[in-house]
């Protein structure tokens, strides 16, 4: 068995958080001759029927353990499964205990935990969530149903929390229902948090899901509706009202911009609403008086420039958003989260591909794939722009661009 071979049934094997004698037990075999395998020892079986049954076994395709090509570190579908079997539990759907006798753990820990989560997304590490996601919902809704006092309201906000995270993860791998139903309940766990930050924290995340799920209107009202609900109480939370308070408006703007990309009666009225519910968002920006990342939202100045370009884009206006994302200072745009940066990125490609400079867009993708690759080589909306750059060509740059489609899995 050779030994690239061996290393990527380990690879797969770790990924899978499974033991040498687990995946020896599903392929009908022992832990000795996992051990052996990933070794690159020989089997006296045929090579083929080996690979099918580890590949079987690890769910994945037998051409995951042939190819020279490393892996692509996105999350797959038996991880955003995981996910979701996670949110269909009996427990998860009813809000009740789950029947382990394991005691719920410390609210710190939670914490901990969750803060390792977030930051791994932040930072584009979107496949670890895969790994994370499944046991922090089950920990934070078992707090939540076992707790009592102010620290059950606790647990309420770090399982709504939890689900935003698995909201935005949805989001990036373009599973919209996954999204829309996490979005959900994080609504509904933030209301018996009863922390008015938290509610609007969830409200934009599911507005953010339903503009993807296409459910565009709503979803902008829904937005506005919870800025003007919340307002008072989140200007007297400082830093975090503020700044879940403008992203509202930013996921209105966003919602609206979607809606007026649709051939409906009031694209043109969703239109004229874009820029308004970006300036709202920018005069909060100006109360907030600098970057920050307050509940996670990255929120500032500098942020409401990158949703400003994302608009542009959203409306097919390349130009416009090329020339705000040309008046981004540099020193700025590194304050903010890796995943920030290659969003801008990515959509500041797309502006560029929309205004016929192909080249320089196939340049900026691979800026964005060097800030965080999982955005480029993952996410199923930049992996589509490498797909259109493909089709319309890119001159001198054409030669990276294939380098590129290759590192996304795109076929040739």
């Amino acid at each position: 068995m050779d030994q690239r071979i061996g290393r990527r049934i380990a690879y797969w094997r770790e990924r899978r958080r499974m033991t040498q004698a687990e995946l020896g037990a599903l392929m009908g075999r022992g832990r000795r001759f996992v051990q052996s395998l990933e070794s690159g020892e020989r089997q006296a079986d045929p090579r083929l029927s080996v690979l099918e049954s580890a590949a079987r076994a690890l769910s994945i395709p037998v051409a995951s353990l042939m190819s020279d090509a490393p892996a692509r570190k996105c999350m797959d579908s038996f991880e955003l499964d995981a996910i979701r079997h996670a949110l269909l539990r009996h427990d998860m759907l009813t809000g009740t205990t789950d029947d382990s006798a394991a005691d719920p753990l410390p609210i710190e820990a939670l914490e901990s935990r969750l803060v390792h989560a977030r930051l791994a997304f932040q930072a584009g590490h979107f496949a670890s969530l895969g790994r994370l996601v499944p046991e922090l919902l089950i920990d934070t809704n078992r707090a939540a149903c076992r707790y009592t006092g102010k620290t059950r309201l606790d647990a309420f906000r770090y399982l709504s929390l939890t689900l935003e995270l698995t909201e935005g993860a949805a989001v990036k791998y373009g599973d919209t229902d996954l999204a829309l139903m996490s979005g959900h309940r994080a609504v509904a766990a933030a209301e018996r948090s009863q922390d008015p930050v938290i509610m609007a924290s969830a409200a934009r995340h599911l507005a953010d899901a339903m503009t993807l799920h296409g459910q565009t209107h709503a979803a902008a009202e829904f937005a506005v509706a919870a800025a003007v609900r919340l307002e008072g109480d989140l200007r007297r939370r400082g830093a975090d009202g503020l700044s879940v308070l403008g992203m509202l408006y930013l996921k209105a703007a966003m919602a609206q911009a979607s809606a007026a990309a649709c051939d409906d009666d009031r694209a043109a009225s969703s239109a004229r609403a874009v820029p308004e519910l970006l300036d709202q968002a920018d005069r909060h920006a100006e109360e907030l008086g600098a970057d920050g990342n307050a509940v996670w939202t990255a929120f500032g100045p500098t942020n409401a420039k990158l949703y400003r370009v994302a608009a542009h884009v959203q409306l097919s206006e390349g130009a416009d958003a090329i020339a705000v994302a040309a008046d981004i200072p540099g020193p700025a745009r590194e304050t903010l989260p890796r995943e920030r940066r290659a969003h801008l990125l990515a959509d500041l490609a797309r502006g560029l591909t929309q205004d016929g400079q192909r080249e320089k867009a196939v340049e900026t993708l691979l800026d964005a794939e060097e800030e965080a690759e999982e955005e480029v080589r993952c996410r199923p909306r930049s992996r589509a722009l490498v797909e259109d750059l493909r089709l319309l060509g890119a001159g001198s740059a054409e030669g990276r661009l294939r380098a590129l489609a290759a590192r996304c899995g795109l076929p040739r």
